[in-house]
């Protein structure tokens, strides 16, 4: 696959640097020489200077035979020329473009704005509204690490740090179903100082270990439960930053959380006050121990950091930690820092990159893929498939789970079929039309996890 990003800022960068390591055909589009040069010496990638939005530029980049063009520089309308002159002049077969003006994504002019007759761009990603709906799952979940929805939101992966005094903990993961013989659940992944563990029936659960269940959503309390003390439902959130994701968030949750907003400019804090109608909105620094510990930080169930600079989210994270906040979770964009800060006074530290890398990703994988999520700070991937064909024509469909050879390091977890949530045992056989969700530890072997539920040309 021949694929041309334009923009290497923290987004386009991140994502050459996911698939260089999959792709040998990738070329990256900056006016920045600088950046590209840096990305160029450590990467397996062409690079182009120049405006990506340009025909010449995107000719010199190898736009006539790419097979995807994803736009994701900072200016929208950039983006936006740039899979229009695609489509144009080059016919490039998908085009997907980060847009991020609310003008723009608002649906009543969406559908009629973004289609082959005006502007076509066949993808639009929205990284605020990614990191928006991502925070929101957390949210929801009290103590959950990482939240992500298969299959329409009936089926979820759930990450969380067992906790010791529960009752899996210590015990063999065989004894799962013993402890919920109502709730069907299955254990993917598990992480044990940052080393991954493949789960297998005599594994034994550690106190600290970072566990990585699915199950149904109705059934996600249930299994939190045997390997954590549940938390209680968050009411009190304390937002810090109120940008374009620290309003989309307390527009979102307003009318069933009491949330307080600490904005730095006073015409922000005049424009957030007109726009929401139940959050309250403060105008101050986040970092300023009397303002928090006047606005109660010590009964606040969540602090969120989402201002658009890692070092005052640091900062304030760790400074409402120490006044009293329960669970602090933390914006950072610099992957060195969210490295250092996971799982020590910050509770959960979120790559707004790897968030958004996940939307783009599922478009780029081959196979008929739904949706792909990247975990562990982009090292594992959780991915959902629909499988195609029959025995002739398919590795998995007509096969039972326990005779599937799977890559190594991959786990198929769960399947969807007709709306209904099956956990993966090894007597269950794989049917067409199944939506089937893979956790794969080690991303170097996304590639063969794919040829395992591509369909051969027997099918057509």
């Amino acid at each position: 696959m021949k694929i041309i990003i334009v923009g290497a800022g923290q987004v386009g960068g991140t994502l050459a640097e996911n698939l260089a390591r999959e792709y040998a055909d990738i070329t990256l589009i900056d006016i920045n020489e600088r950046a590209l040069r840096s990305l160029q010496d450590r990467l397996d990638i062409r690079t182009v200077v120049g405006t990506g939005c340009y025909p010449d530029v995107l000719v010199k980049a190898g736009i006539e035979d790419a097979d995807m063009l994803v736009a994701v520089t900072s200016s929208d309308e950039v983006n936006i020329i740039a899979c229009q002159v695609a489509y144009s002049l080059f016919h490039t077969p998908t085009k997907i473009a980060r847009v991020r003006a609310y003008n723009y994504t608002n649906p009543k002019y969406k559908s009629v704005l973004f289609n082959d007759k005006n502007m076509p761009v066949d993808v639009m990603i929205t990284p605020e509204q990614a990191v928006t709906d991502y925070i929101r799952k957390l949210i929801e979940q009290p103590g959950a690490l990482q939240v992500l929805d298969f299959a329409d939101g009936v089926i979820q992966l759930v990450g969380l740090r067992a906790v010791k005094d529960s009752p899996l903990v210590g015990q063999e993961l065989r004894t799962l179903k013993e402890h919920m013989p109502k709730a069907d659940a299955r254990v993917a992944a598990i992480y044990r100082k940052d080393r991954a563990i493949f789960p297998v029936g005599d594994t034994v659960i550690e106190d600290g270990d970072e566990v990585f269940f699915i199950a149904a959503k109705k059934n996600i309390r249930k299994v939190m439960s045997e390997l954590r003390r549940l938390e209680k439902p968050y009411h009190r959130l304390v937002i810090a930053g109120g940008g374009n994701i620290g309003f989309r968030l307390s527009k979102a949750l307003e009318e069933h959380y009491n949330i307080k907003i600490i904005e730095f400019s006073p015409e922000r804090t005049a424009y957030l006050s007109e726009k929401l109608n139940r959050a309250v909105v403060l105008n101050g620094s986040a970092t300023d121990q009397e303002l928090l510990l006047d606005e109660n930080i010590e009964k606040t169930d969540v602090f969120l950091a989402l201002t658009n600079d890692d070092e005052v989210n640091i900062m304030a994270s760790l400074l409402a930690k120490r006044l009293g906040a329960k669970t602090v979770m933390t914006l950072i964009s610099n992957p060195v820092y969210a490295e250092l800060m996971q799982g020590g006074e910050i509770d959960i530290a979120i790559s707004p990159q790897q968030v958004t890398i996940s939307s783009l990703l599922t478009h780029v994988r081959q196979g008929d893929t739904v949706s792909v999520h990247s975990l562990r700070r982009g090292a594992a991937e959780a991915l959902e498939f629909i499988v195609h064909g029959d025995a002739k024509s398919s590795k998995v469909v007509g096969r039972a789970i326990g005779d599937i050879k799977s890559p190594p390091g991959s786990t198929l977890a769960a399947l969807v079929r007709n709306g209904e949530v099956i956990i993966a045992h090894h007597d269950i056989v794989i049917e067409n039309d199944d939506h089937v969700i893979v956790f794969v530890v080690d991303k170097a072997n996304t590639k063969a996890v794919e040829k395992l539920f591509a369909v051969g040309f027997t099918f057509f």
